[in-house]
């Protein structure tokens, strides 16, 4: 009888303890949220940032707060979020480069992008537009190939500086299609556009929002675009993969983290909100003007895609010795 009463009441005291546990989102959030970005305002991740966030704060009632934090290619926003508190009230809108590349461009990362952050979701994925000045005497992906390998050496293309995204896109192009080009990086695709236009660069593989304009006013030519399929941005222009290079792809994602630690509770609603958000008409508006397509997902969806992403440029950074200066 004892030993019966001491079992019922272990299990009455446990079950007291479960159902006062409180859960962490029941009242999440109940002040404005800090979403970090690791670049600057007025970019293409500040901007699909701004386009989502507004959303979500106001299907979850409180404010979603943009806070830019550039920087070592990404590396000092992402570290405030690594080591901000887990409790839903930071987040981080996290991107090809800053946890795909990084962490193989900068060996001494103060956090690791796979263990110190939450994955919440995927958010967006861009492509970019290969342009070549008017000059230039090819007219496809194909003719471009042709061109290089008869004159090795003479093409030089632009990056947005070395280990971006722009540059492994590049060399990615350059190892697959065998052909060798010298890189010119610069501190942004903007300032290396006018030097493409007067044919001191021939190559550069721009963000479909930035490059299509000058494509659009005859000052460029678009010779086609990184994704697997074609972007209704440019829908006359052919992909890489169906000009000559089979399987090549080149797009910039960008995702949703938290610190480590986040409670399962919280990033599930989280990934809902922004699932949510990213597939209302005008989010998918402004994303489209942005050059951005809305993916969404589960947290372990985004999660393996980086690990895979991850492990695809990594090759690339160490076959091809890229190291930054």
């Amino acid at each position: 009888m004892k030993t019966w009463l001491r079992l019922f009441g272990v299990g009455l005291a446990t079950s007291l303890t479960l159902a006062a546990a409180p859960s962490h989102a029941e009242n999440y959030p109940s002040k404005p949220i800090r979403l970090i970005v690791p670049f600057p305002a007025s970019g293409a991740t500040d901007l699909l940032a701004r386009a989502i966030a507004q959303k979500v704060g106001t299907s979850m009632g409180q404010q979603i707060v943009v806070d830019n934090r550039p920087g070592a290619g990404g590396a000092i926003g992402s570290d405030m979020a690594a080591k901000a508190p887990a409790d839903g009230y930071t987040l981080l809108i996290a991107t090809t480069s800053t946890h795909s590349i990084g962490p193989y461009i900068n060996t001494h990362l103060p956090y690791n992008t796979e263990t110190d952050f939450t994955p919440i979701g995927q958010v967006a994925t861009a492509t970019n537009v290969l342009v070549v000045p008017n000059s230039l005497p090819v007219k496809n992906v194909k003719e471009l190939i042709d061109y290089a390998k008869k004159h090795p050496g003479e093409l030089n293309y632009a990056s947005s500086g070395n280990g971006t995204v722009v540059h492994l896109t590049a060399e990615a192009f350059k190892a697959q299609a065998g052909v060798f080009i010298t890189h010119i990086p610069y501190r942004g695709t903007a300032l290396a556009v006018p030097d493409l236009i007067s044919n001191k660069v021939q190559i550069l593989f721009d963000s479909i929002v930035s490059g299509m304009p000058h494509v659009k006013d005859g000052k460029l030519k678009g010779l086609a675009v990184t994704s697997m399929k074609r972007s209704p941005l440019a829908p006359d222009l052919p992909t890489v993969n169906e000009s000559g290079l089979p399987g090549f792809e080149s797009d910039t994602w960008f995702g949703i983290y938290g610190p480590k630690g986040l409670p399962a509770d919280i990033v599930n609603r989280l990934n809902s909100e922004f699932n949510k958000a990213i597939q209302s008409q005008d989010v998918k508006d402004r994303l489209a003007k942005l050059g951005a397509e809305p993916v969404g997902g589960t947290p372990a969806q985004f999660a393996a895609m980086v690990k895979k992403d991850s492990a695809r440029w990594g090759k690339l950074i160490k076959d091809r010795k890229i190291q930054v200066d």
